[in-house]
């Protein structure tokens, strides 16, 4: 039965802090973003990988830089618009990231958007520059799996 004996966790994600729990979640995710682009077509998953390693960057560097709690994220709109609001994003580039998903989330689910290799290139390349860039910004260094 499920949820029974002793739980056995994912190997590199961190059990300390929340942030270095959603950093090192987002550095797995870069991990499987790899591996997907390695193996071939599979440009949905990737793309939707790549939004979890930019939510899980952001989340990790609004709770390491910041008085947030994990519980406060729940949804993806609030991710983008907390960029902004700690000074991660400027507010343009939170707008865009947030109107990106959103224009993901409705091709791609209700649209019948079938997405193309260059979309998945794209969204893998701008995924790892945003983790890249919350990395560099938090204080604290040596969590990052990636380095």
């Amino acid at each position: 039965m499920a949820g029974r004996g002793r739980a056995e966790f994912e190997e590199g994600i961190s059990a300390d802090d929340d942030w270095k729990t959603q950093l090192t979640k987002a550095c797995r995710l870069v991990e499987v973003t790899n591996t997907l682009q390695a193996q071939g077509d599979y440009y949905t998953a990737i793309i939707e990988v790549s939004f979890g390693t930019i939510e899980r960057s952001i989340e990790a560097y609004a709770l390491a830089m910041s008085n947030d709690e994990l519980q406060e994220f729940k949804d993806h709109e609030f991710s983008y618009k907390r960029a902004y609001q700690i000074g991660l994003f400027t507010k343009e580039t939170a707008e865009d990231m947030k109107d990106l998903y959103s224009e993901n989330r409705t091709e791609s689910y209700y649209g019948g958007g079938r997405p193309t290799e260059e979309q998945a290139d794209a969204m893998a390349s701008l995924a790892l520059a945003v983790h890249q860039f919350s990395v560099n910004q938090i204080r604290e260094g040596g969590v990052c799996l990636c380095d």
